[in-house]
């Protein structure tokens, strides 16, 4: 499902590059060129068209991208759970290491050379 996903956003992403690229920002683009006097589908109905192409095809690619945050597989349990059984097995719980309990003789410090 994925795969699907990743490939409507390459279509629609290479979509709104093709209509912002036609559009021009005063009017004057490739969007004027299509439109003359005579015809019924003015200079300005063109880019009200492509302005709605852009914004329909933008939204679409940030729902996609994150409708695909869904199907993508990180993988991380089927890994962590081998490295687990590998800990696991390897070392067996022991408990906690004792530490001497008695204090040391009166006339020796630990840690303090002798002179």
């Amino acid at each position: 499902m994925y795969t699907v996903i990743a490939i409507l956003i390459v279509i629609a992403s290479i979509l709104l590059t093709i209509v912002v690229l036609v559009q021009n920002s005063k009017g004057g683009g490739l969007a004027a060129n299509f439109a003359s006097g005579n015809q019924t589908f003015g200079v300005r109905q063109t880019a009200d068209f492509l302005e709605k192409a852009t914004w329909t095809l933008a939204i679409t690619i940030i729902l996609l991208c994150v409708i695909a945050t869904a199907f993508v597989s990180t993988g991380d349990s089927a890994k962590q759970s081998k490295i687990q059984e590998r800990i696991e097995s390897a070392a067996p719980l022991q408990g906690q290491p004792e530490f001497p309990t008695t204090p040391a003789p009166t006339g020796e410090q630990p840690g303090v050379p002798q002179e």
